[in-house]
């Protein structure tokens, strides 16, 4: 019974210095948002600056540089995008969030990094194309993979702005080898 309870006090112990040295690897400062693409080339379009809310979240600002990106007129919006393979356009998450991530919650951010793609010789812009990248944190650099969404989804606000709408049951397999950006990462 003694050992079972030591156990038990050494893997909380582990979990929360676990979490501890997590949380301080959070990005801090400026970053840089690539987009990869299926040939693993990278192409910067934003920077990211992080800073220390308090001890378990960070806040960041996302600024776009416009410079790498064309505005087109699709489906009644103007929207920016980057031409490659596809055109990859940048669709604003449309309503207020904390714009705040800690070590074991980054959704706030994969909800401020929401694309839709359009095929070449597609007419308008069809929002259930739209790109989720599920992040991940490893040792300081935020990596995403796509993931498909229907950004339909967004057409009206959630009923709780406090909490990300945008939860695991809406996302489904992309068809990574397809898609002309995969995988983003944010990194100095």
């Amino acid at each position: 019974m003694v050992y079972r309870i030591q156990m038990c006090v050494l893997l909380v112990l582990g979990l929360l210095i676990s979490y501890q040295l997590q949380a301080q690897n959070l990005p801090l400062g400026e970053r840089t948002l690539s987009l990869i693409d299926n040939k693993g080339r990278a192409h910067p379009v934003a920077t990211l600056h992080f800073e220390r809310a308090d001890k378990d979240q960070v806040r960041y600002t996302l600024d776009l540089d416009h410079h790498r990106f064309t505005d087109h007129f699709l489906s009644m919006k103007e929207m920016k995008c980057v031409q490659g393979d596809e055109l990859w356009c940048f669709v604003p998450y449309p309503y207020s969030n904390p714009h705040s991530i800690s070590a074991t919650d980054l959704r706030w951010l994969e909800h401020d990094l929401l694309f839709l793609f359009k095929r070449n010789g597609e007419f308008g812009a069809n929002f259930w194309n739209g790109i989720y990248y599920k992040l991940e944190l490893r040792n300081g650099l935020l990596e995403g993979e796509a993931r498909a969404l229907d950004l339909n989804l967004l057409a009206s606000p959630p009923q709780d702005l406090q909490r990300p709408p945008i939860g695991e049951f809406d996302l489904e397999e992309a068809d990574l080898e397809q898609r002309w950006i995969p995988r983003i990462r944010i990194h100095p």
